[in-house]
């Protein structure tokens, strides 16, 4: 079977759907299994939904075509779903011919397949504070969404006109995660922050003019906000944050 239909198998057995024998017969074939498959350039890793709770997520940035078709063709064999991040429409093409309903996110830069149906406990809000700012924002969506999640936007509200921002307050308050993309002096966070009781995850964009010096500036104002309850990822990590935030709403 499967791995990622492993935590659907335990829940069978609480509801008393299927016997302890018979998901002991199934988890035994899951066990038999390689933990990876080798293929000499990578090593996927197959048993990683039942470490974290989803799959490997291929990063396409360094590989060829044909590497990241043959890594999404034992993904998908295995029954996982496939993210590939920071790939393009020549990958997408590759890994057509052996996952034809593969899809491409032109501005997130991804390949998805098989995305999860939403069992996060609530709504993940994503803010941006431009639209320069849409490819990690949209990559951090098509994740969120491809782990699970029920996600929502709210792009380009940056402080420059904070009455946009304000204008959708009720909408910060809704979510239960928050994920807040900025680029230049990265203040909307610190903002949003200020605001919500619910976890603020910040993602500094290389978005800016020279002194921004492309996303370091935004990623120290990060690190320095004063509002409480507001983490950060890596300068462009829209993947990083869809993770974090994913992990935090499929909490009890």
């Amino acid at each position: 079977m499967p791995l990622d239909q492993l935590p659907g198998l335990l829940s069978d057995v609480a509801r008393g759907v299927l016997s302890p024998a018979d998901a002991e017969r199934r988890i035994v074939d899951i066990v038999r299994r390689r933990p990876f498959e080798d293929l000499g350039f990578a090593r996927v890793d197959l048993h990683r939904p039942v470490r974290q709770g989803f799959p490997e997520v291929v990063f396409g940035a360094g590989k060829t075509p044909e590497q990241v078709a043959a890594i999404a063709e034992r993904l998908v064999e295995a029954g996982q779903t496939l993210l590939v991040t920071r790939t393009d429409r020549a990958a997408h093409a590759a890994v057509r011919e052996v996952v034809p309903d593969a899809a491409f996110h032109e501005t997130a830069r991804c390949i998805t397949r098989g995305a999860t149906a939403p069992t996060g406990r609530g709504t993940i809000l994503i803010a941006t504070g431009g639209t320069s700012d849409l490819p990690v924002a949209e990559e951090a969506r098509v994740a969120a969404e491809t782990l699970g999640n029920r996600v929502e936007t709210l792009y380009d509200v940056g402080v420059a006109g904070l009455h946009r921002l304000l204008a959708a307050e009720d909408r910060l308050h809704e979510a239960r995660v928050i994920i807040a993309a900025a680029g230049l002096e990265g203040a909307l966070p610190s903002v949003i922050g200020g605001l919500v009781r619910v976890p603020v995850i910040a993602v500094p964009t290389s978005v800016g003019y020279g002194a921004a010096f492309g996303g370091l500036a935004a990623l120290l104002g990060m690190l320095n906000s004063c509002a409480s309850g507001v983490s950060v990822v890596n300068i462009d990590n829209g993947f990083g944050a869809a993770a974090l935030a994913s992990t935090i709403n499929h909490l009890d």
